[in-house]
């Protein structure tokens, strides 16, 4: 696969934050289900610097499922999901996306209720991964619930960092204050199920 296929469905995250939304974030109000501390939900929403922290992340509890919820302070696009996730038997590999309810769902909301968004998530990566998402499904959010789930190992799954990139919509700006995307065709490209290789050009993380 190219560096110029648009086809990806993610890629290494190399350079700035330029468009990063962790300041918009209401990180007080973030929260979580079946975590093992509950309070760690708010620890693997971190500043862009600190994204490969390795000493705060979340694991799940009874199972290997997680749902954090994730409140903004305004209404953003989200172009993409920023994700470091962990390894081995640890690593979640299916993550579904609900925009806009206003509590977070539940596990019995999430079996029956469509999400925005299936992904298959990348195995075996040790930096931060982006996730582009179809825009015109995330135009105007006020929060997303992000249900991971089907660990390798079956038992827990591990979240060491979630972030976001796009636009913020703040109506006490003129028009739109529109952030530029650093990462080429990412935020465009069509979804597809789950990339299984990326270019040398487009990783920044060794294995």
């Amino acid at each position: 696969m190219s560096s110029q296929d648009t086809n990806s469905v993610a890629s290494s995250i190399a350079g700035t934050d330029f468009a990063n939304l962790f300041g918009v974030i209401d990180k007080d109000k973030v929260h979580g289900l079946n975590l093992a501390v509950p309070e760690d939900a708010k620890t693997v929403i971190k500043p862009w610097d600190e994204r490969d922290d390795t000493e705060k992340f979340a694991d799940s509890g009874v199972d290997d499922q997680i749902i954090i919820h994730v409140p903004f302070t305004q209404n953003v696009r989200i172009k993409s999901v920023l994700l470091k996730l962990g390894r081995g038997e640890h690593a979640p590999r299916h993550l579904r996306i609900y925009a806009n309810h206003p509590t977070i769902i539940d596990f019995a909301d999430a079996e029956s209720v469509k999400p925005q968004l299936n992904i298959s998530l990348l195995e075996g990566e040790i930096g931060v991964i982006e996730y582009p998402l179809r825009v015109a499904a995330f135009t105007s959010i006020t929060s997303l619930s992000l249900f991971f789930s089907e660990a390798v190992g079956e038992e827990v799954s591990r979240i060491y960092y979630i972030g976001f990139k796009g636009d913020m919509r703040s109506p006490h700006r003129e028009g739109n204050s529109r952030l530029e995307v650093p990462t080429s065709h990412a935020a465009d490209a069509p979804l597809v199920d789950k990339v299984t290789e990326k270019t040398a050009g487009q990783q920044t993380t060794a294995r």
